[in-house]
């Protein structure tokens, strides 16, 4: 027997017994990484330390000034300037995957008290917040830190109070917290209304009808993530979100004012700096894949930050997740100079796909093209 190889699987064995006993320890106390960070410590656990490898290639990693690109929605009603929007929103989801959305309709008032709600919520009296701490998905209102915690690599400097919406996309208020409830559905009924505008141009920016993605179903299933990174005490050592391409279709983001989103362009990191008012929008995965990669689902991530907390509301708009709904390249863009680049794929294997995983793993997409 080859002792080296034996020693080395031994080694390796033992530190993922004590990796998996640190995790479920923290996971058992139910504070989230608010907890460690109220609790005054000066250096984080080992479970959140990134891989001596990526900590040296972020030293390498470039940076660049340039911006996402800025959409604006004035006089989307007027037919010319509706067909400018759909230019622009089409070359932004080609290009990067991401763009900023302003004067979208949604008002000040109620994207801030959204942004409040998921604040008092993860500041709340931390024996109340625990009511809510599970990592049953079949719950409405999911309170945890990393929903990959345990399949991940390295765990990420963040806590996440998640909302389910049920397939006919209606939520019970009484299943919310109540520090947020009211903030939440007057978010969701708007949120969803842009949703629906903005799958009608990236509809139009394929050349179909306004309203074949929402036949399709993509707008449905919207649910909300309200996250929370609290200032961290080594943020050069861990993430608050490691790099990944989003899932579903579109994702509608709303961040407060400190920075930390960045975007994979060009194989430099971009910093998507918050815009009052402004939301950001980015292509997922599916989306990336009806469109037969036409649109890009692009890699981003979240820095963590010496100052805090950073809050952001992700809103992603997955598809019908309880139907056995078959996905796969829009029959409408196919033809012989451009063929289908992915497999059909029933949205339920997709899902279980994408649940069984790390964050940080191979992109759920890679798994399905031909």
């Amino acid at each position: 027997m080859d002792v080296s190889v034996d020693q080395e699987n031994l080694v390796h064995s033992v530190l993922n017994h004590d990796r998996m006993k640190e995790l479920k320890a923290f996971d058992d106390m139910k504070v989230g990484v608010k907890g460690l960070a109220d609790a005054g410590m000066l250096k984080i656990p080992k479970i959140f330390v990134r891989p001596p490898v990526e900590l040296a290639e972020e030293l390498n990693c470039r940076h660049t000034h340039i911006q996402v690109p800025v959409i604006d929605f004035t006089g989307i009603q007027r037919v010319d300037r509706r067909k400018e929007i759909v230019g622009e929103v089409r070359i932004a989801s080609e290009k990067w995957g991401f763009f900023q959305v302003v004067n979208h309709g949604i008002p000040l008032s109620v994207l801030e008290k959204m942004i409040d709600g998921i604040r008092l919520f993860h500041e709340q009296d931390v024996e109340v917040k625990k009511q809510f701490y599970t990592r049953d998905r079949t719950r409405k209102a999911i309170f945890n830190s990393n929903f990959d915690l345990y399949q991940s690599r390295t765990a990420n400097w963040r806590d996440t109070l998640g909302m389910i919406l049920q397939a006919s996309d209606h939520l019970d208020p009484n299943e919310l917290p109540a520090t947020c409830r009211e903030a939440v559905m007057d978010y969701a009924r708007d949120v969803k209304k842009l949703g629906d505008t903005l799958f009608e141009l990236l509809s139009e920016g394929l050349g179909l009808k306004p309203d074949h993605l929402r036949t399709m179903e993509c707008v449905n299933g919207c649910n909300i993530y309200g996250h929370y990174y609290p200032a961290c005490p080594e943020p050069k050592l861990t993430l608050g979100l490691t790099e990944h391409s989003d899932p579903g279709f579109l994702t509608i983001l709303l961040q407060n004012q400190i920075n930390g989103l960045q975007v994979l362009y060009e194989n430099q990191w971009v910093d998507v700096l918050p815009i009052p008012g402004g939301l950001v929008v980015n292509i997922g995965d599916l989306l990336q894949m009806i469109s037969n990669s036409k649109y890009t689902s692009n890699v981003h991530r979240v820095i963590a930050n010496s100052v805090g907390p950073r809050i952001s509301v992700a809103s992603f708009f997955g598809g019908p997740v309880a139907a056995p709904k078959l996905y796969g390249p829009i029959k409408e863009l196919i033809s012989e100079e451009n063929p289908p680049l992915y497999r059909d794929v029933l949205y339920n294997e997709y899902a279980a796909r994408l649940y069984s995983r790390g964050l940080d793993e191979k992109p759920v997409l890679e798994y399905y093209k031909l």
